[in-house]
């Protein structure tokens, strides 16, 4: 999946690896670069779509953030990301099918969507 990022912090964290523990410390650090990782490596949103999501638990956030996804890094915090789709589906009836046809997303940043 094609992976990138308009944050200017968030971008300079994932290029160098001690800008990213100076940022979020070494746990975090280790996990954001395991969750870009998988998320590079997978052709498709649709390799974290529910059930098959532990230990990363992806989900669409809801409400006023419908349409931005969360990944888990270190509790209580997640990585958020937009799809950057060309034509988005109208019709989300089926989600699975419309997570298998996500692969380009754009990285926002982290937070403790939760708090």
């Amino acid at each position: 999946m094609e992976v990138f990022t308009k944050n200017k912090k968030l971008g300079a964290a994932l290029m160098d690896e001690r800008v990213c523990q100076q940022r979020f410390g070494t746990i975090m650090a280790k996990k954001l670069k395991i969750r870009v990782g998988e998320l590079r490596a997978a052709e498709s949103l649709a390799t974290f779509w529910p059930p098959r999501s532990p230990p990363e638990r992806c989900h669409e956030l809801k409400g006023d953030r419908r349409g931005t996804f969360s990944i888990d890094l270190n509790h209580p915090y997640r990585l958020l990301f937009k799809p950057n789709e060309d034509d988005p589906p109208q019709d989300r009836s089926n989600e699975q099918e419309h997570w298998a046809s996500i692969n380009k997303i754009e990285l926002i940043k982290i937070e403790d969507t939760h708090g």
